[in-house]
């Protein structure tokens, strides 16, 4: 993780505190992100005071169906407000990513979890997701997962102590890590590379989150909700671009801005053109490493390839190669590895 004392540095150094536009992308950046920070503590509070005060027999979709649909909301506006963020979180603070936005098989790759619901071991935002749709998992999900060493079937709270855990420790456990993020990250001062550089990062990721569908790795995997956090993360980037746009635009980057625009443009048109929230289905002989022309030329198979296209960051006229080309002409650093 970045040091907070750092990105104060840098950024004063690069004299934002004054007028220039390169002060005023960060500003507005730091709007942005301050401003789904916001939203993400409401809906992980609004999930947690909704699910079901503990009893005996726990709860579960049939008989606290209202509750639970209302979790689910929260949850999604939740995921929203974290995708929104999720390039910058990551960079700033790589501890909390992990422990609210890991998936089910790299927390249980390092120890296994034995208790669903508390806050221990699978934590976050994933770990909520599997429970509350633990009865709707999709087959490909449940064949993955089940080939995990240290494997526990996703279920519902079955009696009031893992109710209880759920409530107090499991949701407890997010709302108290998004409340931590946000205090930290109110008095921090952010640097270009974090604040574009991670979009940039984010944009990478869209191919890894399509390709993941094929092993039932995919991210949102148990609500299916994987599409709906894609459209989030490019939108993010449409907004964090903005914000840079008129510093660009300084540098004599007319170009590079048509061609940054028309990436965009196309991959949110492309996620637009599929219905619902989930990818469109994979290909039953779908091969990540050699796809065939059949496979491509299905609705998944056509938004792997324009993803594959897009963020391809050697290929010029990329979505990727353009942002990496419009930092460059901004002078701003790489990200450390």
């Amino acid at each position: 993780m970045i040091s907070r004392k750092i990105l104060v540095v840098a950024c004063l150094a690069a004299g934002c505190g004054g007028s220039t536009p390169e002060a005023q992308a960060l500003l507005d950046v730091k709007k942005i992100i301050q401003t789904h920070l916001d939203s993400l503590e409401v809906a992980v509070t609004a999930l947690q005071t909704a699910a079901p005060e503990p009893d005996a027999d726990g709860w579960n979709a049939t008989a606290d169906k209202n509750a639970v649909d209302r979790m689910k909301g929260s949850w999604r506006d939740a995921r929203s407000a974290y995708e929104h963020i999720e390039g910058a979180i990551a960079v700033l603070f790589s501890e909390y990513d992990i422990s609210t936005d890991e998936r089910y098989d790299g927390f249980i790759a390092v120890a296994p979890d034995n208790n669903l619901f508390d806050d221990k071991g699978v934590t976050g935002i994933h770990g909520i997701e599997r429970i509350l749709w633990s009865d709707s998992i999709p087959e490909s999900v449940r064949t993955f997962e089940m080939g995990l060493p240290g494997y526990k079937a996703a279920a519902f709270p079955s009696n009031q102590t893992e109710a209880s855990d759920f409530k107090q420790k499991l949701c407890a456990r997010l709302v108290a890590d998004v409340k931590a993020m946000r205090s930290q990250f109110a008095p921090l001062a952010l640097d270009p590379a974090t604040a574009y550089r991670g979009v940039i990062g984010s944009m990478n990721e869209q191919v890894e989150k399509a390709n993941k569908a094929a092993t039932g790795e995919e991210e949102s995997r148990y609500a299916q909700y994987t599409l709906a956090d894609m459209r989030v993360n490019v939108n993010a980037g449409v907004e964090v671009y903005t914000a840079f746009r008129a510093w660009l635009l300084t540098r004599n980057g007319a170009a590079i801005d048509t061609e940054i625009n028309a990436g965009l443009k196309k991959i949110q048109d492309k996620y637009n053109s599929y219905p619902g929230d989930s990818l469109p289905p994979v290909p039953k002989t779908w091969s990540s490493t050699n796809p065939s022309m059949a496979d491509l030329a299905t609705p998944f198979g056509q938004l792997y390839q324009l993803l594959q296209d897009e963020t391809d960051p050697d290929r010029m006229g990329s979505l990727v190669n353009a942002m990496n080309r419009s930092a460059d002409l901004l002078g701003i650093p790489k990200l450390p590895d």
